[in-house]
């Protein structure tokens, strides 16, 4: 058996290549995809303690977590998309322009 101490620390690790490419990276599908990453990382560790407890809390925590990155995604592209149309650039840089 895997001890807790492993995924808590391959969750750190996903946790923080994806604040790092969120940060770094000004390509809005990188920073999307950096976001997942965090989401998958709080959801390992949360599946990982309900294992450790013996609890299902952290299991059905989880997959709240894994519905609102659905939802996230689907929302996101949409809008990555319509702004895409728009300006021909995937880039937060040449995006700050938000008028109607």
């Amino acid at each position: 058996m895997v001890p807790l101490e492993w995924y808590i620390w391959l969750s750190t690790v996903v946790f923080g290549i994806g604040v790092f490419g969120f940060l770094a990276r000004r390509n809005i599908i990188i920073m999307f995809i950096s976001i997942e990453l965090m989401l998958n990382a709080v959801n390992m560790s949360l599946v990982s303690f309900g294992t450790h407890l013996h609890d299902l809390r952290g299991q059905i925590l989880s997959f709240f977590v894994i519905t609102v990155a659905a939802a996230e995604a689907a929302i996101g592209l949409a809008i990555i998309i319509a702004l895409f149309r728009n300006k021909a650039t995937a880039h937060v840089d040449d995006m700050t322009e938000m008028k109607g």
